[in-house]
Formats: structure tokens, sequence, C-alpha cells
């Protein structure tokens, strides 16, 4: 019987090489909009989580933990390659984006005890309006029309979820969640910015320092004792949102920004398949509908910024 070749790799390590060379073999801008579509999987994982979270504390609370976790499950790495691997070069900037993302994490906190759901995700689905708008006004990416009108497709598709549960009985309360929407899309275009000269782990850390310190002062105002299941959950919670953020952070390294939002869109899709998971809710007609506009609207940009690379 010849020697057992203790050196040859495990199928799982080949299957793993395999796929990873064959993302990194496809086109920079379907890259960059997979990196997003992942960052969208992670975030509606991640709000289920936090929901569930936000209703034994605080949502105050769950904000600081949120970040305060993502932080410190980071430590390690910054023990282990140094302060001089995580020093931003742009200082400036890492305390703007944390700013501006806690001010607008302040105001969606605040609106959503006071708005039904249906409402609340119809006004989030601004967001990559207001973000395909500020990319071509501060970024220069051009205003292409295909994008635009892929991005308005998989807005109607939203609204073809959300519109018959509509309720429009949030009052002012509807104007302080829409005031959250281009606080959040000017965080992302800050982050956008920060790719040219920062890693993305880079962002992701000090984003979590950042936003930790910032919603300290109501975090701890509103404290209450954590159990250990709690503690673990927001653990959790930061290591995936973390993540998250990473995954975003390096689409928008790879593509233009203005090309990755009508993906953004598909959230409705994985927090639809999460809301069945986790609480029961199963996707109703119009949520299948809609979801197959949006996925047709993704696929049909996804094959426009293919040929356009040719």
């Amino acid at each position: 019987m010849s020697p057992v070749d203790d050196t040859s790799p495990s199928p799982a390590i080949g299957v793993w090489a395999r796929t990873c060379a064959w993302f990194e073999a496809l086109p920079a801008v379907w890259r960059g909009m997979l990196w997003v579509a992942l960052s969208g999987v992670l975030f509606s994982v991640l709000n289920g989580l936090l929901r569930v979270l936000a209703i034994h504390s605080n949502v105050y609370q769950a904000q600081l933990m949120r970040y305060a976790t993502g932080a410190a499950i980071m430590l390690p790495l910054l023990f282990r390659r140094g302060w001089t691997y995580y020093r931003p070069t742009n200082w400036k900037g890492q305390v703007w984006r944390g700013a501006v993302h806690s001010s607008a994490l302040l105001l969606w906190f605040a609106a959503l005890p006071h708005l039904a759901l249906a409402d609340m995700t119809a006004i989030g689905f601004t967001g990559p309006i207001f973000i395909m708008m500020g990319a071509a006004w501060f970024l220069g990416e051009r205003m292409r029309w295909d994008r635009w009108v892929a991005a308005l497709i998989g807005f109607a598709g939203v609204l073809v979820v959300v519109g018959p549960k509509m309720s429009g009985e949030g009052g002012w309360w509807s104007l302080v969640m829409l005031g959250s929407a281009p606080l959040f899309a000017g965080s992302f275009l800050i982050t956008k910015h920060l790719t040219k000269t920062e890693r993305s782990d880079v962002i992701v850390f000090w984003q979590s320092i950042a936003i930790a310190l910032f919603s300290a002062p109501l975090g701890l105002l509103h404290w209450t004792p954590l159990d250990a299941w709690m503690w673990a959950g927001f653990i959790l919670s930061g290591v995936m949102g973390s993540y998250g953020h990473y995954a975003m952070a390096r689409g928008f390294h790879i593509a233009d920004i203005s090309a990755t939002q009508t993906l953004r869109f598909l959230d409705l899709v994985w927090a639809s398949l999460v809301g069945w998971i986790i609480f029961g809710n199963i996707p109703t007609e119009t949520t299948l509908m809609g979801a197959l506009v949006i996925f047709a609207a993704t696929v049909w940009i996804a094959k426009r910024e293919h040929r356009r690379q040719y």
C-alpha cells in the first residue's frame, strides 16, 4: 500500500480556490456588484438579529452595542498587524463618515417606533436615488441613463411590495425617516471617497470606533443590564456588521457606486426571506412579484455594465 500523501489539498480547499479564481476572472463591475449584493445579505440578517435584540433592550443601546462590539472584535487584528497597518491616511474623512452615519442612525431609530413597516421600507429605498445623484455631483461619475432606468425600475418593484400596505399615518415622523436617507447616502459616498486612499478593513475599523463614540451618550443614558444570550447576540451582530461594511467598501472600491445601486433593492428580497425564517412572515404574492421586477432590473443593468467593459 502506498503511503498517503498528506500534502494534497482537501476537496474543500480545491473548491474554494476554483471559486476564487472564477470570481477574480469576472469583469470588475460584476465583482463590485457581487460584493455589494453580499453586503445586502449580511445586513438583512443583521437587521433581523438586531430587531430581536432591540425588543429586549433599548434601540439606542442596541446601536451602541452593535458598533462597540464591531470595534472590539477587530482589536485582535490591530494587535497582530500593528498600529501602522490600521492608521488611516484621511483622518478627517473617517471622522466625518462616523458623524454622518451616526446622525442618520439617530434619525432612523427616532422615527422607527412611529412608522408602519411598509412606510419605513418605501422611504428607506429612496437612498439609492440620493446616492446616484451624489455620485454624479460630488464624485464626478457619469449620469448613465441605463443606471437611472434600472434604479427606477428597482424602486417600482419595491412599491409593488409595499404599496398595498402603505398607511401614510406616520405624520411628520415620515419626514424624520426621510431625513435619514440622504444622510445614509452621504455616509456611503464618503466611504466611496475613502476607498481611494484607505483599505476596506481600515475603513470598517475606524467606522466602528467613530460610531460607537458618537452613539455612547444616548446608549449609556438608556442602558439596561444584558444577560449572556444578549451579549452573544450583540457580539454576533458586531461580526456580521463588520463583514457587511467590509463587503460594501470592497464593492465601492472596485466599481462606480452608481453602478451598484440597483442591487440595493435586492435587500427587500433578503429581508423577506429573513422575516419568513426568523419571524414566520410568509411572503405575499406582491412580495414575490416585486422581487421578480427587482431581479429583472438587476440582471438587465449587470448585462449592460458587462457589455460596457468591452
